[in-house]
């Protein structure tokens, strides 16, 4: 394999890659693309650019999409008010409608643009190829849904052919409906069910900050613990941080929250000594 011809000029150095490729040989990751910042168009070709080379380098990877800031503007667009609930959209007959839309439209985004490069991915959403069954969440929250069910071996044949599964946050109801789920919650869960060696959440924050705001690089679940206690981490960061904790405590080796605005921080987290964000450990 020629990584000079595959690896970009400002990635990480070439031995170090060298080294991790063998590492994940034949583990599995699992990489959430979401946050607020993820509809600027070069952070979204940045991220598909650094997926292809993962795909090239022989990785088995998975990708979990979220959609929060296309869903709000199409909802926008169509006058509709979300109301929030423990930070969950309720989600009614009309909204499920537009988020499935939305969020499968940007699934196709994501698997065509991948084609372009010279990389096979396939869609999995609730329309085709669905691998999640879920539960509804709470009465009030409508159709928001806990996954309970992951059909891994559809992952897994996907992943054999050297194809990327591109995994929508939807899933089926016992009704055969679809909910939405959130985002970080589906990509855990999917970790888990796969007990990846790696789940990544690619953010628009730089990952875990201390109180002073530095950026942690390395944390065991027990001090994560202290740092919500002491209000070091507050509000929005909680839930994925929870998710952080139930993943590593469930099989997944570790976590990565890393930062979706810096070119190639997927392939530094995978691929050098330092890292590019904080990874949590049990």
């Amino acid at each position: 394999m020629d990584l000079e011809k595959i690896l970009p000029k400002d990635g990480p150095p070439i031995d170090e890659v060298s080294k991790y490729i063998e590492k994940y040989k034949n583990d599995l990751i699992v990489i959430k693309y979401g946050g607020n910042v993820f509809i600027d168009r070069k952070i979204f070709d940045n991220f598909i650019t650094d997926i292809n080379i993962l795909n090239k380098l022989g990785v088995s990877f998975t990708v979990v999409h979220g959609g929060g800031p296309r869903i709000k503007r199409e909802l926008d667009k169509s006058n509709i008010q979300s109301k929030f609930i423990r930070g969950l959209r309720v989600t009614d007959e009309k909204i499920i409608n537009i988020v499935e839309s939305v969020l499968i439209d940007f699934n196709n985004d994501i698997v065509n643009s991948l084609k372009k490069f010279g990389t096979d991915a396939v869609s999995i959403h609730t329309k085709k190829n669905n691998i999640i069954k879920v539960t509804p969440e709470a009465k009030e929250l409508g159709f928001v849904g806990i996954p309970n069910q992951i059909d891994n071996n559809l992952i897994k044949k996907i992943l054999n052919k050297k194809q990327v599964p591109i995994i929508s946050p939807l899933g089926l109801g016992n009704d055969n409906r679809p909910y939405n789920i959130n985002g970080d919650t589906a990509a855990g869960a999917i970790a888990k069910s796969l007990k990846s060696r790696r789940l990544l959440l690619m953010t628009n924050v730089e990952g875990v900050l201390d109180k002073d705001k530095k950026l942690i690089d390395e944390i065991s679940s027990s001090e994560i613990l202290k740092m919500i206690e002491d209000n070091t981490i507050t509000e929005g960061m909680i839930p994925k941080i929870n998710t952080c904790l139930d993943a590593v405590n469930n099989g997944v080796t570790a976590v990565g929250i890393i930062d979706g605005r810096k070119q190639h921080s997927i392939l530094f987290e995978i691929f050098s000594d330092k890292g590019s964000g904080t990874l949590i450990r049990r």
